[in-house]
């Protein structure tokens, strides 16, 4: 080959590599073949940037030396801002920080609100643990906002959006709580007005005798009312309604004492009443269901204190979801002592869906009557399929939209010494169930992407017994059949030999 002729194909090849660089850098896009599309852009976050009427600077603190399973951590969320850099049209810039580098580096930084992790990291066969961080700062002009702890596989989307998004907006959307008639305070739902407070401002409300619930309230929170609710009060909330108005409600019907062991029917607050008016019937019985959680039972044997788990059915495990923008993303719930709510409307202007259900072996229990710890259950009490727990209702005095769940705490963290830790997916749906009344949709699937939660299919003994011996069995005769084959194929090879046909 000429020597000209390879310096032509060298020069071609290097042109072809720059152009392809600056296309690259001119060019972004990624493929992304995950089931739940983890690294694609949703609509809401496009949204979100295309609306950016100013610049947005990302300061990303991230300690280098990073553990393997954390510098993946890092770079997905470098891929995410170059994303966000581009769908913005540069009003999102960026910058990687290692705040490691001096102590003083280190002090401004947890100053900012960033603190340290500690995690181990193997060094010459030891294991040492190493102070890392892994947090943003976003600032657009003189307003900031934090993410203290960017975790591995959580919803890095969410995260970002919201915070841009809360930076971006003048005036955030108000959510009021419903005071007055027994409800929970708003100091006693830390971790869902936490959640809501990234998009909405969320205040206490009374109503009023003399004036109308504000159209601007997005939505109205009625959590666990347990008061008689005036029927003026009623009048109101339908004048709400009837304006566009959107409710939530979290009603507990029915009561459990654990304690004296009693069932009971909640006193008559009006409250069901003026939903079944709207086509919503929340029953007065207990909820049974055989996929439940379980309660830790103390026993007395001789001198001897047992403490034993025992399923209890009176607490239902709902996993049973429709696909509904409340719902997607979601694991499990769990609702202690509850009641069912079921759409009876007969209106064709009012559409009601049910969004959480329980099992197909479920029952419901009378009240008032006593719980029995020790009660042995049978399929039998579970022998009324499938009960609706929580349903959407849209339609109501025409524009409004109401939420109604079958349990008024299922996200009520309480206050004082009673307060406790309610699971992420429990404040995850009240929050879902807000945003949708307030037709933020769509940042509803960001709170939850990322979330991959695929438990274990229930099969039944015989099954388990089958594929159990099927894996200790199958190989053995695989491997059986695998040598008569072979060992037929080498009688024929030696009887050709035998016979002078060596082919």
């Amino acid at each position: 080959m000429k020597k000209q002729t390879i310096i032509i194909q060298l020069l071609v090849i290097i042109a072809i590599v720059i152009i392809g660089n600056i296309l690259s850098n001119q060019l972004y896009f990624r493929l992304d073949f995950t089931e739940d599309k983890r690294y694609t852009l949703s609509d809401a976050s496009k949204d979100v940037l295309e609306e950016l009427d100013d610049v947005i600077t990302v300061t990303a603190y991230f300690s280098e030396n990073l553990p393997p399973q954390l510098l993946n951590n890092r770079k997905d969320f470098e891929d995410m801002l170059v994303e966000y850099e581009q769908r913005s049209g540069g009003n999102v810039v960026y910058e990687f920080v290692n705040p490691n580098e001096d102590q003083a580096k280190e002090q401004e930084v947890q100053q900012k609100g960033i603190g340290p992790i500690m995690i181990n990291v193997r060094e010459n066969d030891r294991v040492e643990q190493m102070r890392a961080y892994m947090g943003a700062v976003l600032q657009m002009d003189d307003k900031k906002e934090i993410i203290p702890l960017i975790q591995p596989g959580a919803a890095m989307e969410y995260e970002l959006t919201t915070s841009i998004k809360k930076l971006s907006i003048a005036d955030k959307p108000k959510v009021a709580l419903l005071q007055g008639h027994g409800e929970v305070s708003i100091s006693a739902i830390p971790q869902l007005r936490q959640q809501l407070n990234v998009l909405y401002d969320v205040e206490p409300y009374s109503i009023s005798e003399t004036e109308d619930i504000p159209n601007f309230y997005r939505a109205v929170i009625i959590a666990a009312p347990s008061d008689t609710i005036p029927q003026s009060h009623f009048e109101k909330l339908d004048n709400y309604l009837s304006n566009g108005g959107n409710i939530f409600v979290s009603y507990s019907n029915v009561q459990g004492d654990l304690q004296q062991g009693r069932l009971t029917t909640s006193p008559d607050i009006g409250l069901a009443g003026w939903l079944e008016n709207k086509g919503i019937k929340i029953g007065s019985n207990f909820v049974i269901d055989a996929e439940c959680t379980s309660i830790t039972v103390t026993q007395r044997q001789g001198y001897f204190t047992i403490n034993s788990q025992k399923e209890f059915p009176y607490f239902p495990r709902v996993s049973n979801f429709a696909d509904h923008p409340m719902t997607r993303g979601l694991d499990e719930l769990t609702f202690t002592f509850t009641s069912s709510v079921v759409p009876i409307a007969e209106d064709s202007t009012i559409s009601i869906t049910t969004i959480a259900s329980t099992s197909p072996n479920s029952g419901v229990e009378p009240a008032p009557s006593f719980v029995d710890i020790q009660r042995r259950w049978s399929q039998g009490d579970f022998d009324m399929g499938v009960q609706s727990l929580a349903v959407a209702a849209e339609g109501i005095n025409g524009f409004g939209k109401i939420v109604v769940v079958g349990n008024g705490d299922f996200y009520v963290n309480g206050e004082g010494q009673q307060a406790r830790q309610v699971q992420p997916d429990h404040v995850n749906f009240a929050s879902n169930a807000v945003d949708w009344l307030a037709d933020d949709t769509g940042l509803i699937a960001l709170r939850t992407k990322g979330i991959t939660s695929r438990p274990l299919e229930s099969i039944d003994d015989s099954k388990k017994n089958m594929l159990k011996y099927g894996n200790v069995f199958a190989p053995i005769v695989l491997l059986l059949i695998y040598a008569f084959i072979r060992k037929m194929q080498n009688q024929r090879k030696k009887q050709k030999w035998m016979q002078g046909n060596f082919e």
